[in-house]
């Protein structure tokens, strides 16, 4: 299973003073659906998490360096590390091994920290760019659509969500690799605070 590649749809967007990350629940391999229930959403610390897309053991042992180095962060200066620090030092992790061992991944960092609300798009390259709002996976194509025609820097917490949801369903809607229902993860200065949400009630 960890070997499986896990084509997928994740949304991220910031607002106010909030990040809303957003992801679908089924892992494929190939034409195989593998798990009808997998969170693609992982926690880092109690005030950053990331949405993974692409082999699911590269971005796992991706995740478990980030939470590394954040608890070491955390032991020796007694604060929570900047979303900006982790994210550069998962860019670095990405570069270095791009040409022995390419972590075939696409990941959305999101967290809140001294200086605000941020999220961060990363690629296999090492790629790394401060978004206010993306998409990553098999179905990203389609949610980014979703996202662009109705993001909006002022929208409530609320608004922010339920455009979070849409964008993930309306790409289960026509993308075979993503699907069962939505997971939602909402950073703030008060923490992490995780919604799961089942495709046929949404659409009911």
């Amino acid at each position: 299973m960890n070997n499986v590649e896990s084509k997928t749809t994740t949304v991220g967007l910031v607002v106010g003073d909030t990040v809303i990350l957003a992801a679908d629940k089924r892992a494929t391999a190939g034409t195989a659906v593998y798990h009808k229930t997998v969170k693609k959403i992982l926690k880092i610390n109690n005030y950053s998490a990331m949405t993974i897309s692409g082999l699911v053991a590269d971005a796992q042992f991706l995740v478990e360096n980030a939470r590394a180095l954040s608890r070491r962060y955390e032991l020796q200066l007694k604060k929570p590390i900047e979303i900006k620090s982790l994210a550069n030092y998962l860019s670095l992790l990405l570069s270095i091994y791009l040409r022995a061992y390419p972590f075939l991944v696409q990941l959305l960092l999101g967290g809140y920290d001294s200086n605000g609300p941020s999220l961060y798009y990363l690629d296999l390259y090492g790629t790394l760019t401060r978004e206010k709002y993306m998409s990553t996976g098999s179905g990203s194509p389609i949610a980014l659509g979703v996202l662009e025609s109705s993001y909006r820097e002022n929208m409530d917490l609320e608004e922010a969500k339920k455009l979070a949801v849409k964008a993930v369903i309306s790409a289960l809607s026509r993308d075979g690799f993503s699907g069962e229902g939505v997971d939602v993860v909402v950073i703030s200065k008060d923490g992490i605070r995780e919604e799961s949400i089942q495709l046929r009630k949404t659409l009911s």
